[in-house]
């Protein structure tokens, strides 16, 4: 875990190694999401570069007469 300080501006700075492993580049668009107390940053992907990304997800579905209302 890494710890950051908030600026006046209400500004963070994410670590170097942070940055390098999640592939974070300047500029790139970052969600933000709250659960609860906690925050939480998760980098926005270009739909693009998720192309195949979701290749062996089972897709398909068991239906059954029970399963209808």
């Amino acid at each position: 875990m890494k710890n950051v300080t908030v600026s006046p501006k209400y500004q963070i700075v994410i670590p170097k190694e942070v940055r390098q492993q999640t592939g974070i580049r300047p500029g790139q668009k970052m969600a933000v999401f709250q659960i609860g107390d906690i925050i939480e940053l998760a980098p926005v992907k270009d739909i693009k570069t998720l192309r195949g990304s979701l290749t062996g997800l089972r897709t398909e579905v068991d239906r059954t007469e029970r399963d209808l209302p």
